[in-house]
């Protein structure tokens, strides 16, 4: 209890962090000062690089910061400097250049150039990514007054069929990059002489201008001038006119009128875009289809490409980082105080930029710039040190995990070695030390990058290993240091203590895995790795078939398991783990009290009988003790006293041998095993049948992988799933989480196969390979390779012209190029039978029969397919059947497909639970308040670009909503990060652009409504399709709005859509559906077609008299509007009939009922389910 009472303390305190904002004045040289707004817990670093941002000092960036005459230390906090206070004077004093430094103003100014190009978003460089939300609202209030045209592209409309990519990225003429110089490059006269660095020179560049005028520039310690050389006479003297700026663009704003005006227009534009649409991303974002564009010349990235295959980092070139130590102390930093952990975390994340390093040099492994520490052996064996990172390929080496299932055990190692590292993080015992992971999947091969164990290259890693053991368990160690560290982590990873019999038949105590290995570098500090078996293992899915059949549940053998499996590191997830201890421990409490109840009913009779009082209270107390034991030997428990839940990791190793005096307990610890894989049968699966209810509701194959994580699933029981899904009664209202999942099936066997395929592909030919394997999965004609790129082959062709057939010919060498649809088909079949036991009839001949079948769509699939295996595209269209729908060129590039630890901030987190628990109680304020202070935690420790930001953003945007505040500023945030971090066609993106869509329109802003609307049915339409319940939602939300701008023919065609969803997705007697039908009356009433109103009307008070009854304010609002729409269609009548009865027209006032307000009161009421699903699915995660 003093722990969180302490806890609560500290969580106050994020009061104080916000309350200690404050304004400096910064005072730039030769310039008027200017206010900024900062925050005290800032490093002067940070405002350092907040000046290189801003559109004053933009330009500069070798400077310093003096206060009172004193220079201020770069790693020191704000608040921690004493004489400052608010409104104080800071000026900013310019620095002599170093190399370095003048590298990194080039780099700074190429920046600043490009400031407006995509082009980095669309290579996957730079952390640059797309976001397109100011396309739509840009201008909007504008837009607002004027009269606008409604209609949507054909491609949007209800029942269309096309799905055209170009959409996804749109492009307004207003903002294409504006150019300010024609070159920017290294001059060939690099590096200077040894006579021109005794006078300052550093570096010469070449600049060509925009009139065309060739520019030489010296780059000084001083600052930069023009020098007098030529492309052939290197002459270093000053040339006309003879000006010295200390940056690079005061110089050409000097020397160039059209840079200065262009640079002030890019400028203006730069400034006017949202800081989200500015911000470096944290981690590198990939974009699946790109916009062709021309290839430029660039200074900086080629010699940045450069540096990184030498093994450097841009930023510190010439040295490498030292990426562990790096880690490690930000790990071992104090942890007592909020101020101390946010310092801490703050830290860690800033290390995330290992990521990056990782990502590069796994790159460059592949690409074969980097020289193998072993190049004598098989390239797949060999073992890589890029910047002070170690890699290895995802290979069986030496046969290493040949027991365990060979190159497809190795494969899966990496990420059970991640996910062990992401659960031993998480935990974050202090004391123990585990390595920086990443884990890179590019061109069909995985890479696994970790920091190195300092002292672990000079002896082996037998030799190193003081705990665990690295043979499976032929030799096994233990270390009294790291049991002491590991038995910190086994309470909350449910890891069991347990004893194995080592090399010497002597019982060895350990406290995880036998795999893991414990390791003491030379800077003293013990290091866990090799965490694969962190998690207990799956024994539903089993490499070898050793179990017997007496000890498999029933749940189990009537699913068909257990099943053999690809390797044995099938793991449970800890989602699993949670929820299975969860239901043991509701059967415990159910236990104990209702023995509780009986035993104290018997004794009060024993006592009156006997009398005893004493005898009798200590007969109760060990009558209360058995009934624990009895009820924590029922549920599994570890402890006979009290509830505790935990797995032996080592149970069911086929080389681990138990004590023969714990034999017994290894039993019960594989039969808890065998419960927690029934558990997931009978009770985790068939719990996906609350999507009916539509309380998740997945788009693709990442949300819908998520639903399952969330419960503990693993994707391998996708066949079990579809199986369910077979069962259930109304399966119709689930037909979008069977195609979802029979997509998935598809495309991940698929990728499994490209994986080999590309592993046997020649660079050259990478392009010619990937097109000829997408056409032969997703064309519906024969598929012959193209390879027709190369000028030598041309050529060489252009001799054969006369020979037919030719160009198949040239390629009958490689093994790709004879790949066929009917072949990739049949192993598709296959892979799905064997990895996910899906039966043949599900993944059926070719492409064609699949979208017959199970009304898929080419451009969905082909979406899953490249975002999974990193393919890059161009924009086009599915254009013939009878042709290969993809060239060569369609294939722009492949990215790496990388997972990474994710750290977050513990007191932001737990923040956010307390405000989960306010907003249930219906404490809305509260909840506000809290998710406001976890914000500014979450923004502290990850910047503003994150997950969790955005989370705390959209869900301020939404009780804002509730409350009726103004929720737009936060939901625009919320969406712009979505499409930064999550990606532009992410589904959350979607989501994000839907409740933005709605807070608009009742902030009356409804033509930008209408195109964010427009928009998210665009990307629903190419993630998902048309037959979706997010469709319906869209249709009934577009109806409603352009019903109140008076679009009543389009408003019918996406209601009466809406409609049939509704009905199809929630049943015909839903709520949902009877608010649809009203929906339409409204529209028809608008239109004065008052018989199809009242028709609609009375199906709508059909549905609420069944459903809620006669006496609901539903049923009631409607009796009232069907009488009202009663009297208007009779009022209609008699004005028909005194005008066909040449009786004089008397004034017959119709009346018009506002509807706006009740339909946006009832999307409310619908998006407040969501709010509680987004709170729940927080929860879980």
């Amino acid at each position: 209890r003093p722990q969180e009472c302490e806890r609560k303390l500290s969580i106050r305190d994020v009061v104080a962090l916000q309350e200690t904002d404050f304004t400096l004045r910064i005072q730039p040289p030769e310039k008027d000062s200017f206010e900024l707004q900062v925050s005290s817990q800032m490093l002067v670093a940070e405002l350092h690089q907040v000046l290189m941002e801003h559109e004053i000092s933009c330009h500069c960036t070798c400077f310093s910061f003096q206060l009172g005459g004193i220079a201020l230390d770069s790693l020191t906090e704000l608040s921690s400097i004493q004489s400052i206070q608010d409104g104080a004077l800071i000026k900013v004093v310019e620095d002599p250049y170093t190399v370095r430094d003048a590298r990194l103003h080039l780099r700074h100014v190429r920046d600043l150039l490009r400031s407006l190009d995509p082009s980095d978003a669309y290579n996957g460089v730079n952390c640059s990514s797309l976001s397109y939300l100011t396309f739509y609202t840009k201008g909007d209030k504008a837009s607002e007054k004027e009269s606008s045209d409604c209609s949507p592209p054909d491609y949007i409309l209800p029942g269309c069929k096309d799905r055209p990519l170009i959409p996804l990225q749109p492009f307004r003429d207003d903002c294409k990059p504006l150019q300010c110089l024609r070159v920017l490059t290294m001059s060939s006269w690099n590096p200077p002489p040894g006579n021109r660095k005794m006078h300052g020179d550093l570096m010469y560049l070449n600049v060509l201008t925009m009139e065309d005028k060739e520019l030489n520039i010296t780059s000084s310690t001083r600052g930069f001038y023009l020098n007098q050389s030529t492309t052939f006479n290197f002459n270093p003297k000053p040339a006309l006119p003879k000006i010295l700026c200390h940056s690079l663009v005061e110089l050409l704003s000097q020397v160039s009128p059209a840079f200065r005006k262009t640079f002030s227009a890019l400028q203006k534009k730069r400034v006017q875009q949202h800081p989200y649409e500015r911000i470096a991303a944290p981690f590198q974002v990939f974009t699946w289809v790109a916009r062709h564009g021309d290839h430029t010349l660039d200074c900086v990235r080629a010699e940045e490409t450069h540096t990184s295959r030498m093994g450097q980092d841009e930023h510190t070139a010439g040295q490498n980082r030292d990426w562990n130590e790096e880690l490690q102390g930000c790990r071992e930093l104090a942890r007592n105080s909020l101020q101390e952990r946010l310092h801490r975390e703050r830290s860690i994340f800033k290390v995330s930029d290992f990521v990056a390093a990782a990502t590069r040099g796994a790159v460059a492994v592949i690409d074969g710039d980097v020289m193998p520490l072993n190049p004598g052996e098989a390239p797949h064996v060999q073992m890589f040190i890029w910047n002070n990172l170690f890699f290895s390929l995802g290979f069986d080496i030496s046969e290493h995990y040949s027991p365990l299932g060979g190159n497809t055990a190795a494969h899966a190692a990496a990420i059970c070695d991640l996910r062990g590292a992401q659960a031993y993080t998480s935990v974050d015992v202090e004391g123990l030390h585990t390595l920086g992971t990443a884990v890179v999947d590019y061109r069909g091969i995985r890479v696994s990058a970790q920091t190195i164990v300092p002292g672990i290259l000079e002896k082996n890693q037998e030799q190193s290993v003081v705990y665990g053991s690295s043979d499976y368990g032929k030799t096994v160690f233990t270390h009294p240091r790291f049991l002491e560290l590991l038995d910190k982590t086994s309470e909350p990873l449910r890891i069991q203590r347990h004893q194995v019999l080592d090399h010497r038949n002597s019982p060895v105590e350990l406290c995880s895995g036998i795999e893991t290995k414990g390791i003491l570098g030379n800077d003293g500090r013990p290091y866990i790795l090799d965490l694969l078996r962190t998690f207990p293992p799956d024994l539903n899915f089993q490499f070898s078939e050793t179990e017997e059949r007496r000890e498999v549940p029933k749940e189990c053998l009537l699913f068909g398991y257990p099943r053999r499996h690809h390797h044995s590191l099938a793991s449970l997830r800890p989602e699993l783990i949670e929820a299975f201890a969860q239901h043991r421990y509701e059967l415990y409490v159910k236990m104990v009290s209702q023995d509780l109840i009986q035993t104290e009913e018997h004794d009060k009779a024993l006592e009156q009988r006997i009398g005893d009082a004493a005898t009798s209270v200590a007969d109760m107390e060990f009558q209360r003790r058995s009934v624990i034991m009895k009820a924590c030997e029922a549920v599994g428990s570890v402890s006979d006293s009290c509830f505790d839940i935990r797995f032996n990791p080592d149970v069911c190793s086929p080389d681990v041998c138990p004590p023969s005096d714990c034999v017994a307990e290894v039993q019960r610890q594989r039969q808890l095993l065998w419960d927690v894989a029934a558990f997931l049968l009978s009770n985790q699966i068939p719990a996906l049948r609350d999507c009916l209810d539509h309380s998740a509701v997945p788009m693709d194959g990442a949300t819908l992988t998520s639903v399952l994580h969330q419960r503990g699933v693993n994707v391998r029981y996708l066949c079990t799933l579809l199986s369910e899904l077979d069962r259930v009664e109304d399966r119709g209202r689930l037909s979008h989480i069977q195609r979802i999942s029979i997509s998935e099936v598809i495309i991940r066997s698929a990728k499994h196969i490209f994986r080999t395929y590309l592993q046997g592909v020649e660079p050259a030919a990478f392009s010619a390979a990937v097109s000829h394997f997408l056409n032969c999965l997703l064309s519906s004609s024969s598929c012959f390779a193209d390879f027709c790129s190369d000028e030598l082959l041309s050529r060489r062709r252009s001799r054969r012209r006369r020979s037919n057939g030719s160009r198949v010919a040239l390629l009958t060498d490689s093994v790709w190029a004879r790949l066929s649809p009917d072949e990739l088909w049949g192993q598709i079949r296959t892979e799905a039978g064997d990895y996910y036991t899906t039966r043949y009839d599900r993944c059926v001949e070719s492409i064609d029969e699949v979208i017959k079948k199970h009304s898929l769509q080419r451009i969905s699939l082909l979406r899953e397919m490249a975002v999974k295996t990193g393919i890059q595209l161009r924009e086009y269209v599915f254009e013939s059947r009878h042709r290969p729908v993809f060239a060569e060129e369609d294939v722009v590039n492949m990215f790496p497909v990388v997972k990474h630890l994710k750290p977050t901030a513990t007191d932001a987190t737990r923040l956010v639970q307390h405000a989960q628990v306010a907003v249930q109680q219906g404490l809305l304020k509260d909840g506000h308040e809290l998710i406001s202070q976890a914000l500014t935690l979450f923004s502290s420790v990850c910047g503003v670009l994150h997950e969790d930001v955005c989370m705390c953003l959209r869900l301020l945007g939404r009780i804002c909503y509730i409350l009726g505040e103004y929720a737009l500023s936060h939901q625009e945030k919320a969406v712009m990060s979505s499409e930064r971090i999550q990606g532009i066609d992410h589904p959350q993106t979607i989501q994000d652009y839907t409740y933005l869509a709605l807070y608009c329109f009742a902030g009356g802003r409804h033509s930008t409504s209408l195109q964010l609307l427009y928009r998210a049915r665009y990307l629903t339409l190419l993630v998902s399709g048309e037959d979706h319940p997010q469709v319906a939602l869209l249709d009934s939300m577009l109806g409603l709005v352009l019903h109140g701008l008076m679009e009543y023919e389009l408003s019918l065609k996406f209601l009466k859509n809406a409609s049939t969803s509704t009905s199809k997705y929630h049943g015909a007697t839903s709520l949902k559906h009877a608010q649809s039908h009203h929906l339409l009356a409204t529209v028809y009433e608008s239109k004065r077609e008052f018989r199809s109103a009242l028709q609609h009307e009375k199906e709508a008070l059909s549905i609420y008299k069944s459903q809620v009854g006669e006496n609901h304010e539903s049923t009631k609002e409607s009796s009232k509007y069907l009488k009202s729409l009663t009297q208007q269609a009779v009022a209609l009548q008699k004005a028909f009939n005194h005008i066909y009865s040449n009786t004089p027209h008397t004034n017959i006032c119709m009346q018009a009922y506002p509807v706006v307000a009740k339909e946006l009161a009832d999307l409310r009421t619908e998006m407040k389910g969501k709010k509680q699903v987004e709170w729940e699915s927080w929860k879980k995660t």
